[in-house]
């Protein structure tokens, strides 16, 4: 049985939208990788930005990371992927289905973002009797692989009960309110802050380049910045990636370019690019083989923590946290157990992103990685 792993971490260097924890996210899986779950360090293939003697994670050169861990795979073999970094979500276009209602994506260091299905794409190549995990700790992560069954979490549509921007409209009113009375009471001496108590600081929520969550407005401007295109707008976002990465764009990117192209050349042959476009899903024609534990819910986002000089992902620290403190047999801790976990200690400790599980039933009650 191979062990096998790829390892994201992008910290944005240099940029407005400059991320601090995540590259240190990627190093402490590293460690517990190895020493916990006994991988291979050669095993363990590790992209990030902030040291030019590794594989830098740019799009391209992620989908050939994981291409490259799940193309060989056999039956036993146990597959891992952790992603610290930015995360998005972009519109559906006309005609295209999704149970979240966005396009769930993560943000390579070369603003060249790979969404939800073409995660699916790849999970769906996983052989039988193989298994892939994913942990992201991004922003608007639930929902990331398109189509897995949600056993905890409240990010599909069924779920939702409120819009997005209601939502956050709603969460920043709250924590603006929450911090005002906070401070008043430090001053009355009838409350201690948090950076008293744990020296522990934790990033607005919604202050570009200290969060994980990137808005589209912000994606568009460092994309605009990268490509020197100042005619980027929301409605001609992917085919600006298209134009600028070609054939390393995305391959939903592409397919939804030929369904444009389609269109032009036969029109009113295609309604609709639906079918070209729509990418893959877990239908139950191919079983579902991918296990996703997200930071958040998709229209969450994830924080960046700094405790005494510092920085990590708030959801990678209490993954950390809890495998620390055990439960039961060495290793053997559930997905189930390590998500209503990682909530509980996040909860704990002042976040409201709720992280989520989505899986195969089978997968719900498995040991976590192996």
């Amino acid at each position: 049985m191979a062990k096998k792993a790829v390892l994201i971490g992008i910290n944005y260097p240099g940029t407005k939208i400059e991320l601090k924890g995540c590259v240190n996210d990627v190093h402490r899986m590293h460690k517990c990788l190895v020493d916990r779950y006994g991988f291979s360090e050669e095993d363990i293939t590790v992209l990030i930005d902030t040291d030019d003697s590794y594989t830098q994670p740019t799009g391209k050169n992620i989908r050939n990371a994981l291409s490259e861990l799940i193309t060989p795979a056999k039956s036993g073999d146990v597959l891992f992927v952790h992603y610290s970094g930015h995360g998005t979500r972009v519109p559906l276009e006309e005609g295209e289905e999704d149970e979240t209602g966005f396009d769930e994506c993560i943000v390579p260091c070369d603003m060249n973002p790979i969404p939800d299905d073409d995660f699916r794409e790849l999970v769906d190549q996983v052989p039988p009797g193989c298994k892939i995990t994913f942990v992201s700790d991004s922003c608007h992560s639930g929902g990331l692989i398109d189509g897995a069954k949600e056993h905890i979490g409240e990010s599909t549509n069924k779920n939702r009960n409120q819009e997005p921007k209601a939502y956050f409209f709603e969460l920043e009113i709250w924590n603006f309110f929450y911090s005002v009375l906070m401070k008043f009471l430090a001053l009355c001496g009838i409350w201690r802050s948090q950076e008293e108590q744990d020296k522990i600081e934790i990033t607005a929520r919604y202050e570009v380049g200290k969060s994980r969550y990137l808005p589209m407005e912000s994606f568009i401007n460092v994309l605009k910045e990268k490509t020197g295109k100042d005619n980027i707008e929301i409605g001609k976002i992917r085919p600006t990636l298209f134009d600028v990465f070609g054939e390393d764009a995305s391959p939903k990117v592409k397919k939804f370019i030929k369904a444009m192209l389609t269109k032009l050349d036969q029109s009113g042959l295609v309604e609709s690019g639906r079918e070209i476009y729509r990418g893959g899903s877990s239908s139950g024609l191919v079983p579902d083989r991918g296990i996703l534990l997200s930071g958040c819910q998709t229209d969450e986002t994830s924080a960046d923590v700094k405790k005494s000089g510092e920085a990590y992902g708030a959801f990678s620290n209490a993954i950390q946290m809890v495998l620390s403190e055990g439960g039961g047999e060495k290793d053997k801790i559930t997905n189930r157990e390590l998500v209503l976990r990682a909530r509980e200690m996040l909860k704990e400790q002042g976040f409201t992103q709720r992280p989520g599980l989505y899986c195969n039933d089978r997968f719900v009650d498995a040991p976590f990685i192996c």
